[in-house]
């Protein structure tokens, strides 16, 4: 279905809250996450323009929806799912603007679908990229295959699936219920990740991290101390190759968001 002719999106689960998930008795991140990164962007649309359209973007885990309404401003269709509905019930960051709209909630360990509706019409939506910040290490090793069964009937062909993953351990302590409530349930090294998504049927191309060269929506520049990116297809898929970058575009990549960068902005206010 045609982007334009889309007049409503919706998500169809069984499953709209992850109630068993720490993420959602303990909410943190997703009670304080709302990430952007216009450079990520950019990059993105370079990598894509060879569709002739904006690229479809899906992020898992959207937190307050920063990335996703970025996209959406900038003329993509765009979803984000959240797990949690604690943004959603708090009116928190992007959500008033766009609850029922490209924002949704459902437990992504459970089948969704997100469709599109159009003249009474309802179809499954694909897209071009599906995006997972700082989520990966949230779910229990046993629902890995669910949520990438899901990834795999929601991304397009030839589309790209990037994620970051935390390698820190995180417990956050319910004072009201006397409990610890230990929030990332698979800590595992980029190694373990690279094994497992391989048997999903999943291929990780470091050429496409070089690519985006550390401008990525949630990374160690990104708050996300101890994370690693992984960029992947489906085996067999073959992606827009990445486009050329000239060296001062390298260097100013490498420059925004790192330590001498950050340091300076404080001295020069």
């Amino acid at each position: 279905m045609d982007s334009a002719r889309i007049e409503r999106i919706e998500v169809e689960t069984g499953h709209p809250v992850a109630v068993d998930s720490p993420d959602h008795l303990s909410p943190f991140g997703t009670s304080r996450d709302n990430s952007t990164n216009p450079l990520f962007n950019e990059k993105l649309y370079r990598l894509f323009a060879g569709l002739g359209r904006m690229p479809r973007v899906l992020d898992l885990g959207c937190s307050g929806g920063g990335f996703v309404r970025s996209c959406v401003d900038d003329g993509c269709l765009a979803v984000g799912i959240e797990g949690s509905d604690h943004s959603r019930r708090f009116g928190r960051a992007e959500w008033p603007r766009g609850d029922g709209k490209f924002l949704f909630t459902a437990d992504i360990t459970k089948p969704f679908s997100v469709v599109g509706v159009s003249d009474g019409e309802r179809v499954p939506l694909t897209f071009d990229l599906v995006t997972s910040w700082e989520v990966m290490e949230h779910i229990a090793e046993a629902d890995v295959p669910a949520v990438f069964e899901n990834i795999r009937r929601h991304l397009a062909p030839n589309g790209l699936v990037v994620l970051s993953i935390s390698t820190n351990e995180h417990d956050v302590h319910d004072h009201d219920a006397g409990e610890t409530h230990h929030l990332h349930q698979t800590v595992r090294p980029a190694s373990w990740w690279l094994s497992r998504l391989a048997a999903e049927g999943f291929e990780h191309h470091p050429e496409y991290v070089r690519f985006f060269n550390t401008q990525f929506i949630r990374g160690p520049k990104q708050n996300a101390p101890g994370s690693f990116h992984l960029v992947l297809c489906r085996r067999g898929d073959s992606p827009p190759a990445p486009p050329p970058v000239s060296v001062k575009r390298t260097i100013y990549e490498r420059w925004i968001g790192s330590t001498p960068q950050r340091t300076l902005r404080r001295l020069v206010g």
